[in-house]
């Protein structure tokens, strides 16, 4: 075998023509360094473990489209790079949700009565079992993909819900 045959782009090219092998020799190569960046990123090796999958999932779905690529390394961190902003987003996104349910409901109450820990889990405890499953998920640090994984619904219907959650617990929490 050639040195050209083991190159990045040569191996992308016979991975585009069908070659699965092709698929595995480049997982080999960049499981490792992808996940070290990831973790580097993230902090989370369960999330870095998810961007590398994801990665690949990207490199599968390129293949079909023959994506063209200058630098095959360039693109495979670009694209772990994207999933890992993207995770990040989600998470301050969440944060900043459940942020602005205690800071509602602390901006609503009276100084000497502002509702504390065990108000809010009082109030989650009456929440439906649908929303009250999306507040300990998101609560625990699931982005709103994961929520959904677990849950086997859509993110879309996660977000209305999530949507939903915040407007029940800044009700309950004023009155």
């Amino acid at each position: 075998m050639t040195i050209f045959a083991d190159a990045d782009e040569a191996l992308y090219a016979r991975l585009c023509a069908g070659d699965l092998a092709a698929f595995d020799r480049l997982y080999a190569r960049y499981e490792r360094p992808l996940f070290g960046f990831a973790l580097g990123q993230l902090g989370d090796r369960h999330e870095a473990e998810d961007v590398i999958h994801e990665t690949f999932l990207a490199l599968l779905d390129a293949r079909r489209t023959r994506t063209e690529l200058r630098s095959f390394k360039a693109w495979l961190f670009q694209v772990a790079r994207h999933l890992c902003l993207n995770r990040v987003r989600s998470r301050k996104r969440g944060e900043r949700a459940l942020a602005a349910v205690a800071e509602t409901t602390l901006d609503a109450a009276p100084l000497d009565d502002a509702p504390d820990a065990a108000a809010l889990h009082g109030a989650v405890a009456r929440l439906p079992p649908t929303l009250s499953a999306v507040y300990q998920l998101r609560a625990s640090g699931l982005s709103y993909e994961e929520v959904a994984g677990v849950l086997e619904i859509p993110v879309g219907t996660v977000k209305s819900r999530m949507h939903e959650l915040i407007r029940r617990l800044r009700q309950e929490m004023q009155s």
